[in-house]
């Protein structure tokens, strides 16, 4: 058997299994912004996700208008099917918590539409205001005759 062991490894030929190259998709939450104006609106959205290949869980908000899908999809392949399946204009949840953004209340970031508690993303926007980004130094200045800070300048 040992010259039958030398021909088979010098005659090989590594496979190639499209299985073992395929990358798998990571574990995702979606989250699109959608209006949903009645119970029948709702029904329709959560429809048109929750048949998906990948998706594990799907939550619909609507007093938020929010719809968030959990599972190992691709974001762009999610909202391209809401769009197809329900005729519905979406986009991705562009708000994050007010707490996240340096100055919430800058004309960039905040938006009257938005959920109670959110504000626009401007961290991510290019668009945003400049100034609701803040610098170092304007934290800084900020930060210095704050009442949050023990060891700030106090002037009265």
């Amino acid at each position: 058997m040992g010259f039958l062991d030398y021909v088979a490894d010098v005659c090989y030929v590594p496979r190639n299994d499209s299985r073992k190259l395929r990358k798998r998709k990571q574990l995702q939450t979606v989250e699109i912004k959608i209006k949903m104006d009645c119970e029948g609106c709702v029904r329709r959205v959560r429809k048109s996700v929750e048949g998906m290949k990948g998706v594990t869980q799907v939550e619909v908000e609507p007093k938020q208008s929010k719809l968030t899908v959990v599972g190992y999809v691709d974001p762009g392949k999610v909202l391209r099917r809401v769009r197809h399946r329900t005729g519905k204009v979406c986009d991705f949840w562009p708000y994050v918590p007010y707490d996240v953004v340096d100055h919430p209340y800058a004309p960039g970031a905040y938006d009257k539409k938005a959920p109670p508690g959110y504000v626009r993303n401007v961290l991510q926007d290019p668009q945003a205001s400049a100034l609701a980004r803040a610098s170092s130094t304007e934290v800084t200045y900020t930060t210095a005759f704050s009442d949050d800070n023990p060891n700030a300048c106090v002037v009265m």
